[in-house]
């Protein structure tokens, strides 16, 4: 029919431009179809005819005939009438292929890719959209039934170019470094916990999370996916993801070799972030923990004079770390501490991840048992409580403006590969981290040496 319609020329010359399809591949059908549009060249101005082939004639488009131009695609010599749609907030996952075979629960190796973010600059040429917005207003009714998972849901955008890390990296680049002192300096520590809450909330599938990864994962968000069985590959970027900004606070502080000062002043900007990531204020727990894991890490505890020098200079900072925050975080830890939505906009996913993933709990055995009851009901409160957790951390994020840079700087890809390069990065998780506690351990010496 359709190499009818390109042999008739006369038989085209009343159809609309939206309602026409071209099929044919052929050199020979290509020359016919330009001859088949001169008839109705009166009718449709030369400047809204497509591209077409390699011709490297930018045409313009007038706004009253743009939606017709967009709305034909040129593809390897083929033209292909295609109604515009509306993108995405974020991006989704790939549709299964039609092979036949109705997938199974336990079908962990799915046939479609696990669902990938990628980066903002790829996927919104224009202004990104503020979807963290959208979500609180969004009022579409959600199935809170369980369904058939088809694939592992990943919600960390893989390692793709990031603006302030080239192709490839060295570990611990001296200038870019100094850029994240700088942009850090820039914003004041609530604004700065806003970008960290954003970017966990994202990492943890609490907020962004499109509808064809819910189908993927069988349930609406990704508090309620990492306490089920196929939620293992998420709970291992949530644990990476903690261990990797404790290791970049940590070294935030190692990493100042001017004066006692300099150290002390790192070791307040990390308590005053802290502060502001708490409950009532932020409320992002999973970024509370990452930093409170950098300032309780061995190798910055033992400092003795960098922490007198900060009960000197910067006393309620230092009161505030010691009577507020780490009972706080004790608290926390052993599943007793505040979790109730709305103080809290993200809740401390870290110990029921643990579990999950195997790792025993310290401490004598009576304690550990309660501890592990603790932590399971909180797992299960979580995961009931996961609309509510969305809507606090909504609400926490309207009107907010990030800063692409300060957001790119926290996402755990950039983190691993500023802290070990991009051939590093690649390395078994385990001994990453085992290296780089070796290069702390370093560091920490020559800043204060053991008497």
């Amino acid at each position: 029919m359709e190499r009818t319609l390109l042999a008739n020329p006369g038989t085209t010359a009343h159809c609309p431009a939206r309602a026409r399809k071209w099929s044919d591949s052929q050199p020979a059908g290509l020359e016919h179809m330009g001859q088949s549009r001169e008839g109705e060249a009166s009718a449709v101005p030369a400047s809204t005819l497509p591209r077409t082939g390699s011709d490297p004639v930018l045409l313009k488009t007038p706004a009253p005939l743009a939606s017709i131009a967009d709305s034909l695609r040129a593809s390897d010599g083929q033209l292909h009438a295609k109604a515009p749609t509306k993108p995405p907030r974020t991006p989704s996952l790939m549709l299964p292929d039609a092979s036949g075979r109705p997938p199974t629960y336990c079908e962990l190796v799915p046939r479609v890719p696990s669902a990938q973010g990628t980066p903002a600059a790829h996927s919104h040429p224009q202004p990104e959209a503020l979807w963290w917005e959208a979500e609180e207003e969004e009022k579409e009714e959600e199935n809170r039934c369980f369904s058939r998972p088809q694939a592992e849901v990943s919600f960390c955008p893989p390692d793709n170019p990031f603006c302030m890390l080239g192709p490839q990296n060295r570990p611990l680049e001296p200038e870019v470094l100094r850029t994240l002192r700088g942009l850090f300096l820039e914003h004041h520590p609530g604004k700065t916990a806003l970008h960290l809450l954003l970017v966990d909330c994202q990492a943890t599938g609490l907020l962004g999370v499109t509808k064809a990864q819910r189908d993927a994962m069988g349930v609406p968000s990704g508090l309620e996916l990492l306490t089920l069985p196929h939620g293992h590959r998420l709970r291992l970027e949530l644990l990476e993801r903690h261990e990797v900004l404790a290791l970049a606070g940590a070294l935030a502080v190692l990493g100042c070799a001017g004066p006692l000062e300099e150290r002390a002043a790192a070791l307040r900007g990390l308590v005053e972030l802290a502060l502001a990531l708490r409950p009532g204020a932020a409320g992002d727990l999973p970024g509370l923990a990452a930093v409170m894991g950098a300032l309780l890490m061995p190798q910055v505890s033992r400092l003795e004079h960098t922490w007198r020098q900060l009960r000197r200079s910067h006393t309620e900072a230092a009161l505030a770390f010691e009577q507020e925050l780490k009972p706080l975080m004790r608290a926390l830890d052993e599943g007793a501490g505040p979790c109730d939505p709305g103080e809290v906009a993200l809740p401390h996913v870290a110990p029921a991840v643990r579990l999950l993933e195997g790792e025993e709990l310290p401490g004598p055995l009576d304690e550990s048992c309660e501890r592990l009851l603790r932590t399971l009901h909180g797992a299960r409160q979580m995961a009931r409580d996961a609309p509510k957790f969305r809507k606090a951390a909504a609400g926490r994020l309207r009107g907010f403006r990030p800063n692409p840079e300060l957001r790119e700087a926290l996402t755990t890809g950039f983190v691993r590969r500023l802290l070990w390069g991009s051939r590093g990065a690649g390395a078994p998780r385990a001994a990453r981290l085992e290296k780089f506690q070796r290069v702390l351990s370093v560091l920490s010496q020559r800043l204060e040496p053991d008497r």
